[in-house]
């Protein structure tokens, strides 16, 4: 197993631990998954293909969901509501 599979793996048990934490302190960890997973797919797709890139981008965009939601949403002006 090749070593950025091994690093998707570890970013998929960091992502879900994250989410089982209280909102409050989701924020700082998601935020650093979030800038760490581009990276990660891209070299996945290098090393891989990139088929195996958009099965990453795809696995990543629907467990981001909601933060890249808010995120468009705040690109495009809007004020969305941030859970209690």
């Amino acid at each position: 197993m090749s070593t950025p599979m091994i690093l998707a793996i570890l970013w998929v048990f960091a992502a879900t631990a994250t989410a089982m934490l209280p909102m409050r302190r989701q924020y700082v960890p998601g935020v650093a998954l979030l800038l760490v997973a581009p990276v990660l797919m891209i070299w996945l797709g290098m090393v891989h293909g990139w088929l195996t890139g958009l099965v990453a981008l795809a696995a990543f965009t629907s467990m981001m969901r909601n933060p890249l939601r808010y995120l468009w949403r705040r690109a495009r002006g809007e004020r969305p509501e941030l859970p209690k």
